[in-house]
């Protein structure tokens, strides 16, 4: 393994890349080496000292040391999202892309298979990976979401160089699987728990949605019925499967309605709910109405 040599390191990672097919994979891949190069090029740095090592959906960038920092901090700032916007715009809904940036400074090794490998290096690609710069970029109405080490806050950004908003960067503890790392977001910090809602499986599926509908469904007053008990009970509970047995002597056979014998006479309209419009004779024909009738 070289010696390891000191380096500013700018990673730029694709939002959902795993979710887009080969195509439209490729397509990006294009487009963010596009973005990135102009994005070099408008802060002046020649190609010659720079090293790209390409991580599939994710671009590093390791820069000379006697480059300005806060020259390229500047153009991450600025020409980044600026530079994102006019692909964007030329692009179909499939092939838009949200990036998420890091800048860092440390120390970093070419090992024997020319893999960059170092301590710095592992801590700038947790703060990509951290699930507060992936809330970040969802809540931003921008395309890109930015965050720096606290040796580059430390060193540049609290300065307040030209063209660097000091004022802007929040400090925010990332959590990682290394622990938590320190470092600065541009722009405002995700509420707690936001990061968790990330997790896959968090939000209530179509189902849960349901059943939590039909048990919050309110009575008759805007709230629920309570029972008995003082319990709050479901303005409308389910019929029970039990069936209750049929009156003694109600026979529905067809024809007229026949009630222990007698019957109904004249038109009817909805028996089961509603009125009965003629005679009504109950106890044989030509008998009174009813008890003390």
């Amino acid at each position: 393994m070289n010696d390891p040599v000191n380096r500013t390191m700018l990673l730029v990672d694709i939002e959902r890349f795993s979710d887009r097919d080969d195509v439209e994979q490729a397509f990006l891949r294009r487009m963010l080496y596009d973005v990135v190069d102009r994005t070099m090029e408008r802060a002046g740095i020649d190609e010659t000292l720079r090293l790209r090592a390409d991580q599939g959906d994710s671009v590093m960038e390791f820069i000379d040391p006697n480059v300005s920092v806060p020259q390229l901090l500047r153009s991450v700032v600025s020409e980044l999202p600026a530079q994102l916007r006019a692909v964007n715009r030329m692009a179909s809904s499939a092939a838009q892309m949200r990036l998420r940036a890091v800048v860092a400074t440390g120390f970093i090794a070419l090992d024997e298979r020319g893999i960059w490998v170092g301590s710095d290096l592992n801590h700038a690609c947790r703060l990509l990976d951290a699930d507060l710069l992936r809330a970040a970029l969802r809540e931003r109405p921008g395309d890109v979401a930015l965050c720096v080490s606290q040796s580059v806050y430390a060193g540049i950004v609290r300065h307040d160089h030209p063209g660097i908003p000091a004022e802007e960067f929040h400090e925010a503890t990332l959590a990682t699987k290394n622990g938590p790392l320190p470092a600065w977001l541009l722009g405002p910090v995700p509420a707690p728990g936001q990061a968790a809602a990330a997790v896959p499986g968090a939000a209530a599926g179509p189902r849960e949605r349901r059943y939590r509908t039909l048990r919050e469904r309110p009575g008759p007053a805007g709230g629920a019925q309570a029972g008995p008990s003082g319990a709050a009970r479901p303005a409308h509970p389910p019929p029970s499967p039990r069936r209750r047995p049929a009156p003694a002597g109600v026979h529905f056979t067809g024809g007229a309605p026949v009630f222990g014998g007698s019957f109904v006479m004249g038109d009817q309209h909805g028996v089961s709910g509603g009125r009965v419009v003629g005679d009504v004779v109950m106890g044989g024909a030509g008998g009174s109405a009813g008890p003390g009738g």
